[in-house]
């Protein structure tokens, strides 16, 4: 059997990945650096059997996984799923219709409309940029004044991404989230991510610690995937204090460097084992 591996860099997580395949009889592995290769779209890019998406951009991750679906290799995550993991207005709006708890989100198009958003959401609330990760250029405003500054600071930064203005409803979390991780039809793990911040990453910071999986997380982690289009997912929760357990975003190339001995859970032997599995 023959992996295509699409990476970026080698990370941790990627490092991972690849002993584990490695490890793998009767698997090679083909690598496949975004940076490096160009395409025709007429063409199969690589004889390989599946195409295992590790790329850090979500643009070139989304693209490529495109190019290989369209002759016909299956691709982990596919890149349906991806595009909806990848746009927070997509995900958001999935979650909504199929009745999955979540924050309450309004969107505007113009500076006033923003501002008026949030006014009618209340203080705090939280704008985010509709494609992104790791927490950037996420910004709590407390009060109409921040507001007004930070909606003008995008609209002054410009760009399309900028003009669209993706509004959340603030959750009083208590000093942490949850990163659960769904691979099928299983969550086979969480953790807690603590900060002092506000906003809890890993990446900014924020500290790894086990969560337990109850039925009702657990439930609640399947419906999401199954709403987004199911694979290899990271589903992030916020605990509110009325409303308990809510689906906050969905991560579609999922980051667990922190989470194998927190969890005691062999994430990256799991994950080989689904992407073998949808090349066979």
């Amino acid at each position: 059997m023959r992996v295509g591996f699409l990476f970026t860099r080698l990370r941790a997580e990627e490092k991972y990945l690849l002993e584990e395949l490695h490890r793998r009889p009767n698997v090679e592995v083909v690598m496949i650096n975004d940076d490096e290769v160009f395409y025709e779209i007429a063409e199969l890019p690589a004889a390989v059997d599946v195409l295992f998406e590790r790329s850090v951009s979500y643009s070139r991750g989304l693209y490529i996984s495109r190019i290989f679906a369209a002759h016909g290799v299956p691709v982990v995550n596919p890149p349906p799923v991806a595009e909806r993991c990848g746009d927070k207005y997509v995900t958001s709006q999935l979650l909504v219709r199929a009745g999955i708890p979540t924050p309450r989100v309004l969107m505007a198009f113009s500076e006033q409309s923003a501002l008026a958003a949030c006014d009618a959401l209340g203080y705090p609330c939280v704008l985010k940029p509709v494609i992104g990760s790791w927490g950037r250029l996420l910004a709590k405003a407390d009060d109409r004044a921040a507001a007004e500054a930070i909606i003008e600071h995008k609209a002054t930064l410009g760009g399309v991404q900028h003009q669209i203005f993706y509004i959340q409803e603030y959750i009083p979390k208590p000093g942490r989230d949850i990163r659960a991780f769904v691979i099928g039809d299983e969550p086979i793990g969480a953790i807690y991510r603590t900060s002092p911040n506000w906003i809890t990453n890993t990446a900014r910071g924020g500290q790894a610690s086990n969560c337990p999986v109850t039925p009702e997380m657990g439930e609640l982690c399947v419906q999401a995937a199954r709403a987004i289009g199911g694979g290899m997912l990271a589903i992030d929760l916020l605990e509110d204090p009325q409303r308990g357990l809510l689906v906050n975003e969905v991560n579609h190339t999922m980051e667990f460097r922190n989470s194998i001995a927190t969890t005691g859970v062999n994430i990256p032997a799991r994950m080989v084992d689904y992407v073998l599995a949808q090349a066979r």
